[in-house]
C-alpha cells in the first residue's frame, strides 16, 4: 500500500497484480475533484503501470460532483458518432450504454471502431444494482499477446472496414448517432473523417470507414489489439436475432457489420478466438454508490454484466487522442 497526499493505492483482492488499482481517502477532508487535480502526473503515471483506478470512499455527488471530477482528471470530449444508445445528463457526461438489463455488453476499448478515440474514460456510479451490473475489466495488453500472431498482423496489415445502416429501425437513428439532423453537417463530419456516406431511400444512411485493427499506445508504447470487429460483425448477434436480420437485410445493408479494410469477408472463427481471448482473465468488483473508476482507454478493455434492480453509472470520455494526426505530425 502506498499513500499520496491524503490518498491511499493498494491492489483489489483477488485480481492479478498488473491490472487496477484501488484508492481511498486517509480522511473525510479529501476532496476528489481537488485532489485529481493536483495529481493528475502521478494518476497518469499510475494509468500506464496499472490501466485503471477505482477511487471509492470519497465524498462524490452525483451526477453534478461527478463532472467536476471527470473534468478534473481529463479534458472532456463530446460522444459523436455514437455506437449504443445514451442519455446526456450534463455537458459531456452521459448513462452508460442503455441495453436491456438482461443483456451482456462484451469487452471492447471504447470508440475503438473510429480513427480517433478517448485516452481515458470516466465511470462514476449513481446507482448500484441490486445484483449483477459489474463492470468488468480486462487487460488489454495480455489479451493481445493471447491473440494468435498471424491474427494480429493479418489485422495490423488490412484494417477493419466498419458498415453502418441508420433509419430502417433496427439499430440507432443516424440523428442520434451524428447528434444532429443536418444531413449537410453529417456530410461535413464524415468527410473530415474519411468516412465514406451514402443516402439511400426512405432517410436510410450507409457509411464505412476503414480503421486500424491494431494500434501503438504513444506513451507506454504497447502494440495492442484496438478495433471493435468482434463487436460490430453480425455472428456477434444472438442466433435468433442474427437469422432474423439476415432474412430481412442483404449483407451490406445490415444495421452493423465489419469486413477486412479491403472489404473481404472476416472468418467467424477468427473472431471466436478474438472474444475468447478477450473473456479470459476478466476481473470484476460488485459497484457502491459514490464509487469513480478512471480507464486506461488503450490499455484496459471493460464490459458490463446483465443485472437486476435499478442501475445508473455515468460516463465521461476525455484526451482525444488521434493515430493519423499523431503519424503526420
Amino acid at each position: 500500500m502506498s499513500s499520496v497526499d491524503g490518498v491511499s493505492l493498494h491492489p483489489l483482492a483477488g485480481t492479478p497484480e498488473r491490472l487496477l488499482r484501488v484508492a481511498c481517502p486517509d480522511g473525510p477532508e479529501t476532496g476528489l475533484a481537488e485532489w485529481l487535480r493536483t495529481n493528475r502526473v502521478f494518476v497518469e503515471q499510475t494509468l500506464y503501470a496499472h490501466g485503471a483506478i477505482l477511487f471509492r470512499g470519497f465524498a462524490v455527488e452525483m451526477p453534478r460532483g461527478f463532472r467536476e471530477v471527470a473534468a478534473a482528471a481529463a479534458d472532456l470530449m463530446e460522444y459523436v458518432y455514437r455506437s449504443t444508445p445514451r442519455s446526456n445528463v450534463a455537458a459531456q457526461v452521459y448513462t452508460s450504454t442503455e441495453y436491456p438489463a438482461d443483456q451482456f455488453i462484451p469487452p471492447h476499448c471504447e470508440e475503438a471502431y473510429q480513427r480517433d478515440w478517448p485516452m481515458k474514460l470516466i465511470f462514476g456510479c449513481e446507482i448500484a444494482p441490486e445484483s449483477g451490473g459489474c463492470t468488468p475489466l480486462v487487460d488489454v495488453v495480455r489479451v493481445t499477446e493471447a491473440i494468435d500472431a498471424g491474427v494480429r498482423d493479418e489485422f495490423a496489415r488490412r484494417g477493419v472496414m466498419y458498415v453502418r445502416n441508420y433509419g430502417r429501425g433496427a439499430d440507432l437513428p443516424w440523428p442520434s448517432v451524428f447528434q444532429t439532423s443536418d444531413r449537410e453537417e453529417v456530410e461535413r463530419f464524415c468527410a473530415a473523417n474519411a468516412i465514406e456516406a451514402e443516402w439511400l431511400d426512405d432517410d436510410v444512411l450507409r457509411t464505412r470507414q476503414v480503421c486500424q485493427g491494431m494500434a501503438t499506445h504513444p506513451v507506454t508504447g504497447d502494440r495492442v489489439w484496438f478495433n471493435q470487429a468482434q463487436l460490430f460483425h453480425v455472428s456477434s448477434l444472438a442466433a435468433d436475432v442474427r437469422e432474423a436480420l439476415v432474412t430481412l437485410f442483404d449483407p451490406d445493408s445490415l444495421p452493423r457489420n465489419a469486413y477486412f479494410g479491403d472489404g473481404a469477408a472476416i472468418d467467424e472463427d477468427v473472431l471466436v478466438h478474438v472474444r475468447n481471448a478477450f473473456e479470459a482473465g476478466t476481473i470484476a468488483f460488485p459497484w457502491q454508490r459514490g464509487d469513480v473508476l478512471i480507464l486506461d482507454n488503450m490499455l484496459v478493455a471493460h464490459a458490463r454484466e446483465p443485472y437486476r434492480g435499478p442501475r445508473r453509472i455515468l460516463t465521461a470520455m476525455g484526451d482525444r487522442y488521434s493515430a493519423l494526426a499523431a503519424r503526420a505530425a
